[in-house]
């Protein structure tokens, strides 16, 4: 059997007016609703809209912070907080905003801790998946993933389950997540798979997250391949975020930030422009010094570059609601905490726009304030703390030298392309 692989495009046109003309349908789904405002980028050969502002698309809700491991890479070896999960009477007022709500936002439950910790999340997801939200995903450590539990989560409706995974091999992977045992992890996630229905796409579809360091980059292959032993149809990798000083040795994208190549936009520095082409023993030295070259480079038309100064949680129009009801822009601001920016201490403070408990998910997400911090983000005008990193402003995310009010996003490696969420 041949499958097709061509794709449909959707057509704009413009009228006798002048206006650019967005098929109902697309205009929707991106939220140009009459009035809205949105972002464009011009490229060589094209015109990039950016999502409005006013677009609410999903909500991370943080069901608790506790966990039953103690993994090497996490946030909590970085803070003082005590374990924290979220109330009945919380998460009421968050499906009673849910069900006011139109369109509905995609719905992830996740955050620092374990989520199937909380005896309450998978009776959420199912309670917010009656209600029709398009999109429901949780993120699991996966040794909680019980046959009752995977039961009651594919039962639930949950569209995506994703499992942390940094490890191939027993001994690699309790290196990482102490506690946790890789052949129980990999038993409850084959028996998960299996218990989905039977078909070609199954649901809740399998995603692996895997945080890359120094001591188990080489793993990553292996990582995929056992993910495909569970019929994972995602991949997602970050980097280490330490937050310890023994993690630091552990980062692999100190070159990164030092090196031009990678910040997009520079009219001083030259351009590279490669092929896309076989990356194997022939092409390896050659291409890896080309990536280390000091240009900015662009693979088959893609700039490389472009994912500096851009926040993924502000572009895709994310929210996240903490255990405590209280709403921050992303993840990294729901708790402070502590982690390295280069060699030096950076206090990450929390920064929220109200709780759940006093006003409705619109009324946060259209609070003139945080309306305010989008539009500063979408423009990231911060100054460029992870490429210098060396003056006294950059020990926290409350001020830099541009003056930018807190909290300020330059000191931010997510907005670098460097840590990501699935």
């Amino acid at each position: 059997m041949v499958v097709s692989t061509k794709r449909t495009s959707a057509w704009a046109e413009v009228n006798e007016k002048g206006d650019l003309v967005i098929p109902h349908d697309v205009a929707a789904r991106y939220g140009l609703t009459p009035g809205a405002r949105l972002r464009l980028d011009e490229g060589t050969n094209f015109v990039r809209m950016h999502r409005p502002i006013s677009q609410l698309t999903k909500i991370y809700i943080e069901p608790t912070i506790a966990c039953n491991l103690d993994c090497v890479t996490c946030f909590r070896n970085g803070w003082n907080e005590t374990g924290g999960r979220m109330s009945d009477e919380t998460f009421e007022h968050i499906y009673e905003s849910l069900k006011n709500m139109d369109p509905l936002p995609d719905v992830y439950f996740g955050g620092i801790g374990e989520p199937l910790v909380h005896t309450r999340t998978i009776e959420w997801i199912a309670r917010v998946k009656q209600l029709g939200v398009p999109r429901v995903e949780m993120i699991t450590n996966g040794t909680l993933l019980d046959e009752n539990n995977a039961r009651r989560l594919i039962d639930a409706g949950l569209d995506m389950l994703w499992v942390s995974l940094d490890g191939a091999t027993p001994e690699s992977y309790s290196d990482v997540r102490l506690g946790a045992e890789l052949p129980v992890v990999l038993k409850n996630m084959r028996r998960f798979d299996k218990m989905r229905k039977a078909g070609h796409f199954p649901k809740p579809e399998i995603g692996v997250a895997f945080v890359a360091m120094k001591r188990n980059i080489n793993e990553l292959p292996a990582v995929i391949k056992l993910g495909r032993s569970f019929r994972a149809k995602h991949f997602s990798v970050s980097n280490v975020q330490p937050a310890t000083p023994q993690m630091r040795d552990e980062r692999l994208y100190m070159h990164t930030l030092s090196d031009t190549a990678y910040m997009d936009g520079s009219k001083n520095v030259p351009h590279l422009s490669l092929p896309k082409m076989d990356i194997n023993e022939t092409t390896r030295d050659a291409l890896f010094a080309a990536f280390t070259s000091g240009c900015s480079i662009s693979l088959a038309g893609n700039n490389w570059g472009g994912a500096s100064d851009v926040c993924n949680f502000v572009e895709a129009g994310t929210m996240s609601i903490a255990w405590d009801g209280y709403a921050a822009p992303c993840w990294a601001l729901m708790h402070t905490h502590t982690s390295f920016l280069k060699d030096a201490p950076l206090t990450n403070h929390r920064h929220v726009f109200g709780s759940v408990a006093e006003r409705s998910l619109v009324d946060l997400w259209m609070d003139p304030e945080y309306v305010a911090y989008r539009e500063r983000l979408h423009n990231f005008g911060f100054a460029p703390c992870t490429f210098c990193g060396g003056c006294d402003l950059a020990h926290d995310n409350q001020e830099d030298c541009f003056g930018n009010p807190s909290p300020v996003c330059g000191v931010c490696l997510w907005a670098q392309g460097v840590i990501q969420c699935p």
